[in-house]
């Protein structure tokens, strides 16, 4: 006799399995906040009643939008540039050997130490830090795309060259793609690095910003406020992760499902 498979109720998949962890932990949270002393152990009821005050009442929005404008510029001068130079040490043997030795510095010289010194040379000012978050970031996006460039399949540039294509479309219609998911391998794990750095960058030499807010309710050992700017900054990022980064990944890559 044949046994039939329990299907998997709906509301158990896609989205719903990915919340469901959530939502416990949230509800765990809330119950253990309730035990213990609201200023070391504040309840997730007092973080959303809190983050909606500072949004429509303080400076929250003005803050989150000068750490969000730190990013995106530090994001895509770091990703323009790594890119470019890890497809260069990807294709030429000559500048990867000229190169990879800067580049292995550049991966393991501690975050803190650019900071310090882009302060130093350039003062306390916004140039400063976008350079510093920009430096921190460039190794990391060249060491992926130069693995994808090495990854790239020759066989398809002697297509090219039988049917005498442009390097326009060997560009577009050859390189590219191959690069594609190292793009976005590079681009996740950027983001996922420079919330961070911004954050520092912000706590040592900047007036204003995300971090800058942290570290002035760290000094009054407020932790409801750390974690309402710990929150909106988390929301911010999931949303671009959801809304942006998911939906554009799966258009342009559709070709490999």
């Amino acid at each position: 006799m044949q046994q039939t498979l329990k299907q998997t109720p709906a509301w158990l998949s896609g989205s719903g399995i990915r919340l469901l962890p959530l939502l416990l932990a949230l509800i765990l949270w809330q119950l253990l906040g309730g035990q213990v002393d609201n200023k070391l152990l504040p309840q997730p009821s007092t973080i959303l009643h809190l983050l909606w005050k500072e949004t429509s009442e303080g400076d929250l929005l003005f803050h989150l939008g000068m750490t969000l404008k730190r990013v995106g510029i530090s994001f895509m001068a770091a990703m323009v540039l790594g890119t470019i130079l890890g497809i260069l040490m990807g294709m030429f043997k000559a500048i990867d050997q000229v190169l990879d030795t800067f580049l292995i510095i550049g991966l393991n010289i501690p975050a803190l130490v650019i900071i310090v010194i882009c302060y130093i040379w350039f003062g306390l000012t916004e140039y400063a830090a976008i350079i510093a978050v920009t430096i921190n970031k460039i190794p990391m996006v060249a060491v992926s795309l130069r693995e994808g460039a090495r990854a790239l399949d020759k066989s398809l540039f002697q297509v090219a060259q039988v049917y005498q294509l442009s390097k326009y479309d060997i560009a577009t219609k050859m390189v590219f793609p191959q690069l594609l998911p190292y793009i976005f391998g590079a681009t996740r794990n950027g983001l996922a690095i420079i919330w961070k750095i911004v954050l520092v960058v912000e706590l040592l030499g900047c007036s204003n910003g995300v971090g800058f807010q942290i570290g002035g309710y760290f000094h009054f050992f407020d932790i409801s406020g750390v974690l309402t700017y710990t929150l909106a900054f988390m929301l911010v990022v999931f949303s671009i992760e959801v809304l942006a980064l998911r939906p554009l990944e799966k258009h342009l890559l559709r070709w490999r499902l």
